[in-house]
């Protein structure tokens, strides 16, 4: 399979990030689209709410306009974050946010990063390089085949 450069850049980014303990939900810089954006925070001024995937009008604008950073359009960029979020195990609403008791965890970093992945598979619409369903399944069927 044969991925997109700016899936390997970011993928890259985000190994070295998370490697080099660089890696902060709680940071615009050093979160996961801070991250695949050179530690640049601008970003974070195309929503009002962290975690959310609208855009305000300054995404609009960019997002109309057709602009990407670093290959990703300003919607993407907001899909990523969510999906990092949400994996690391915040929950965020209009109104509340859960936040996992410690963020720098290397087990909840982790499991976010996974989310970011399979999120990148997604937008290149790729086969997600993440699901392991496929070597579960594969094994389920041996262990069958054993026991009958």
């Amino acid at each position: 399979m044969i991925a997109s450069n700016r899936f390997n850049n970011a993928v890259n980014k985000l190994y070295t990030a998370f490697h080099n303990n660089t890696l902060n939900p709680e940071d615009c810089t050093q979160c996961a689209v801070g991250n695949i954006l050179d530690n640049n925070d601008s970003w974070k001024h195309m929503t009002d709410i962290h975690g959310s995937v609208r855009l305000n009008y300054i995404g609009l604008v960019h997002q109309n306009l057709g602009r990407r950073f670093n290959g990703y359009t300003p919607l993407e960029l907001l899909r990523i974050e969510a999906a990092f979020l949400k994996g690391c195990g915040y929950r965020l609403g209009k109104y509340f946010c859960h936040k996992p008791d410690n963020h720098k965890d290397k087990s909840i970093l982790f499991n976010g990063l996974s989310e970011v992945v399979s999120t990148l598979c997604q937008l290149d619409n790729m086969k997600d390089v993440m699901d392991c369903s496929t070597i579960f399944k594969f094994e389920r069927l041996d262990s069958i085949r054993e026991m009958v």
